[in-house]
């Protein structure tokens, strides 16, 4: 427990005096929820701006996190030989990998207070009461796990380089074509059939709909966030290579 907890520790630190993985984790989505909740360059629902911008940059915190902060570091330890070495030491794989979904929690906690102060700032008011939390906070959850799995297993298979590109490559991707600042409705059919089958795109209609309508979610959206929350994990412990 105590090594658990001293690898939990030393990855938020370095989470925290990453430059870059402020930025991406809350410079960014700062700037977007700013950015797109007060000007016009897409079209949004009714309801007003902020009420549909702010769940989907709340979906794109923890693709941040999840996704390509957790699939970049991992991949460069994983080329310095950073995971080797503590794969051999009495913390072992699971300690090691406990750890680094525990940071991700708690950087993903600090992302949604943050963001979610911001967004009160700019006049939001979300939706659904405490049932609606507990379902956001669900749905946040099986996102995450979804998302970090894609990560985990672009790291273990990729070299540092090639997964640096590919992660952010597809973090743009998934930015814009999964319902986050641009609404599903303004997107081709096709597009708007496949965002929900990926977990950003689930999420991000979840979060919409709970906190943006005080709907309930559908069972597609869970249904998809369940199934990457439980396969993108256990495909990326099976293929992952710590050399």
């Amino acid at each position: 427990m105590r090594a658990w907890w001293a690898q939990t520790r030393a990855e938020v630190q370095m989470t925290i005096r990453r430059g870059e993985t402020l930025l991406l984790t809350l410079g960014i989505p700062i700037l977007l929820l700013v950015f797109f909740s007060l000007t016009h360059v897409t079209t949004t629902p009714a309801g007003g701006r902020i009420n549909f911008i702010a769940p989907g940059i709340l979906a794109l915190c923890v693709l941040s996190t999840s996704l390509v902060a957790l699939s970049i570091a991992t991949g460069f330890e994983r080329s310095y030989g950073v995971l080797r070495r503590l794969y051999v030491t009495p913390l072992g794989q699971r300690r090691m990998i406990a750890a680094k979904i525990a940071a991700v929690v708690v950087t993903e906690v600090i992302q949604v207070l943050v963001l979610g102060l911001v967004a009160l700032g700019l006049h939001w008011r979300p939706h659904g009461g405490v049932g609606g939390g507990i379902e956001a906070a669900a749905a946040l959850l099986l996102g995450s796990a979804g998302c970090a799995g894609i990560g985990l297993l672009l790291a273990g298979r990729l070299r540092a380089e090639v997964n640096l590109a590919a992660s952010n490559g597809l973090y743009l991707v998934l930015l814009l074509m999964s319902g986050i600042v641009v609404p599903l409705s303004s997107m081709p059919s096709v597009v708007r059939h496949i965002a929900v089958y990926v977990p950003s795109g689930a999420m991000a209609d979840a979060l919409h709909q709970i906190l943006g309508h005080a709907a309930s979610v559908g069972a597609t959206d869970w249904w998809s966030l369940g199934t990457w929350a439980l396969a993108a994990p256990l495909l990326a412990a099976r293929t992952f290579r710590f050399d």
